[in-house]
């Protein structure tokens, strides 16, 4: 049993998205769990003053509708800082994630909030350090064996083969070909290789870097060409670099 000695709050929220200094809470629940085991809870949905982009209403279900008549966060902040007030934070991904924005919205609204003298718990991070997400740790699992010779190239691929094999095996759902796994997983689609443009949710591409993260390429790169030259001369993977003049040669196209 965990032994406490003061509480522990665990935090989750939902967010207009996952960017940590533009996107806003619109739902936060903390179970704060006491050190007699008691629990104590608090939801509340907050208006993010901001719209709800569709595509994360339709992960979490929260509707700009639904936040109309909540209050802000700067009305909420008090009360939620008053909730975790001597309390160590808990959460899942929440080291990365759900503390940082929390901190964000606390600065927005001019409060000053210190967890210099809190501790951390992220179960994710506990996740991630006991079941070690490598090749090896994937081998042993799926397949009860020890990888030898890892980092050999011709043993890791072979090993990787034998996962996917016992993947298969074990999970039904995931069928027995490659459009079945992919529609089960997901299939990310990418723009660049490195990941500097993404698609948004309208299948637009976008910056996913820098003072222009968000905003679509082709209209970028309309209003401030320089923008092609400096990427173009910076230290920037050829993908990426090709993948820009591609964008750059569309946005003239649409020019004429």
């Amino acid at each position: 049993m965990l032994q406490l000695t003061r509480p522990l709050a665990f935090i989750d929220l939902e967010t207009t998205g996952v960017s940590l200094s533009t996107d806003r809470i619109v739902e936060l629940a903390i179970v704060k769990l006491m050190p007699d085991e008691t629990r104590l809870v608090k939801r509340k949905l907050i208006n993010p003053q901001i719209p709800i982009p569709e595509a994360s209403s339709a992960i979490h279900g929260i509707t700009d509708d639904m936040v109309k008549d909540a209050p802000s966060f700067k009305q909420a902040g008090n009360e939620i800082k008053q909730f975790l007030e001597n309390c160590d934070l808990g959460g899942y991904n929440s080291n990365r994630f759900d503390i940082p924005i929390l901190m964000e919205e606390f600065l927005r609204a001019g409060m000053d909030v210190d967890l210099s003298n809190r501790r951390m718990v992220d179960v994710q991070h506990i996740f991630y350090t006991m079941e070690p997400r490598t090749l090896s740790a994937a081998y042993k699992y799926y397949c009860s064996k020890e990888l030898e010779n890892a980092h050999s190239a011709e043993a890791d691929v072979n090993a990787t083969i034998e996962v996917l094999h016992a993947q298969v095996e074990r999970y039904e759902k995931l069928g027995d070909s490659i459009d079945s796994i992919l529609s089960t997983i997901g299939e990310e689609k990418i723009v660049d290789y490195a990941r500097r443009f993404s698609f948004n949710e309208k299948g637009i591409e976008v910056f996913n870097f820098g003072k222009f993260k968000g905003m679509a390429v082709t209209d970028v790169l309309k209003k401030e060409p320089q923008y092609y030259d400096w990427m173009m001369k910076g230290d920037f993977p050829l993908h990426t670099k090709q993948k820009l003049t591609e964008l750059l040669n569309r946005a003239l196209l649409k020019n004429h």
